[in-house]
């Protein structure tokens, strides 16, 4: 383990970003230009190879931080492969484990450099608005294509196949991280405004509800933890609950239409037909076996339909076992960044863990290679306690008689 601290090589934003291409997917709208799944399938296990590869090369001493983070995730990995083993789901089960140890390797691996800074949160930033800049050249160049009716008018990728909860996702983080790096005076207004405004017309577009709810709840607690130690934060803070007062007087039906998205009450309340998935899946037949281990990893689905819910694709593919180990990633989290003092960090750190929670709701992830594991993995760096450095052994003070030559030996 490293005890000097040591500032990150520039290829480490390398290796996040490919992380980050890794969990794009490999499902979603039609693009502009066809490209086929096995192509995507290519880039996105290739970046995960090369990611491996490349922090294998930059830490070659295999020097790692203590992470409960990383170590419950590892865990996590022997209910994949015990349920996974029997191929009731394929052997696309087996691809996808490797897949999940290559995932946890590599964040070992980059844990060298998790010292509570906010270095990743730049690395974060940067690799998620490059995504998004091709969603809007998308929409630049085919508004079609990038809005088509097969998804009703909601925003996708026309260049990369994006649904809209993932660039609801994207839009909601990066916001969220930018505005905290705004009240913390590490980026100024100008370059805040150039990520957050882009991004707010993105997340509209895309009509993501889960994203905007994460978005709103997880600023607010992340701000909440600053309220004592800045003024920048009372004053956003007194601001956010003006406007937002004024907008539900003032655009009440138009933010409940944009809400709704046209859909009926009924529609509405069983969550777009999810509750007759999560119904569906609870109700059926489950050995032993099956129930404390899951039936191995798979596509997130039941029945031929999406699952959309992180805590019951856990309990179907990874068991109780796997739902236990999640669970205790998401408290371990909050525990700490509770018992952390007040900071830029710790508040970025909060507003990803909120928004992870919120958001496994209605999104399924939290047990495989996924953009909202590698959210915990920056709230993780985020909570992780800067490296200190070995003290120097101190000489001793001299001794009144004792010749120098004598001390001098002491010494060696």
């Amino acid at each position: 383990m490293d005890r000097a601290p040591a500032a990150p090589p520039k290829a480490v934003g390398i290796v996040w970003l490919l992380l980050g291409l890794n969990t794009l997917g490999s499902t979603g709208a039609k693009t502009i230009v066809p490209l086929p799944r096995s192509l995507i399938q290519l880039v996105t296990m290739g970046s995960l190879v090369v990611a491996f590869a490349l922090a294998l090369a930059l830490n070659v001493r295999l020097r790692v931080r203590p992470s409960a983070f990383v170590f419950l995730l590892t865990l996590l990995l022997v209910p994949s492969v015990i349920s996974s083993v029997h191929l009731e789901s394929g052997f696309g089960a087996l691809f996808r484990c490797t897949r999940l140890a290559l995932f946890v390797g590599t964040l070992w691996l980059v844990s060298r450099w998790w010292d509570g800074s906010v270095t990743f949160v730049r690395y974060h930033i940067r690799m998620y608005f490059a995504v998004l800049v091709s969603v809007a050249a998308g929409l630049a160049i085919s508004p079609g294509a990038a809005m088509p009716e097969l998804y009703g008018g909601r925003l996708v990728g026309a260049l990369w196949p994006l649904t809209p909860p993932q660039i609801g996702q994207y839009t909601a983080v990066i916001t969220g991280l930018t505005v905290l790096l705004l009240l913390g005076r590490q980026v100024d207004r100008a370059g805040a405004a150039m990520v957050i405004v882009p991004s707010l017309v993105l997340l509209a577009l895309t009509h993501t509800r889960t994203a905007t709810v994460g978005l709103l709840a997880g600023l607010a607690l992340a701000i909440g933890s600053l309220l004592l130690t800045s003024a920048a934060a009372r004053r956003f803070f007194t601001w956010a609950v003006l406007v937002a007062a004024v907008a539900a007087v003032g655009f009440a039906s138009a933010l409940q239409a944009w809400f709704l998205r046209g859909q009926s009450k009924e529609n509405f309340s069983s969550l777009t037909g999810r509750a007759k998935v999560w119904d569906a899946l609870l109700a059926a037949p489950r050995t032993t076996g099956e129930r404390f281990f899951g039936v191995g990893l798979g596509d997130k689905s039941f029945g031929g339909l999406p699952i959309d819910n992180s805590w019951l694709a856990v309990y179907n593919e990874q068991g109780l076992i796997g739902v236990a180990l999640v669970a205790a990633v998401i408290l371990v989290l909050g525990g700490v960044a509770l018992l952390r003092p007040p900071s830029l960090p710790r508040a970025c750190a909060i507003f990803l863990i909120s928004y992870v929670a919120i958001s496994s709701y209605t999104e399924a992830g939290l047990g495989d290679a996924s953009p909202y594991l590698l959210h915990l993995a920056l709230a993780a760096s985020l909570l992780a306690a800067p490296a200190t450095a070995a003290p120097l052994p101190t000489p001793p003070l001299p001794r009144p008689g004792v010749p120098r030559w004598a001390r001098d030996r002491e010494v060696s």
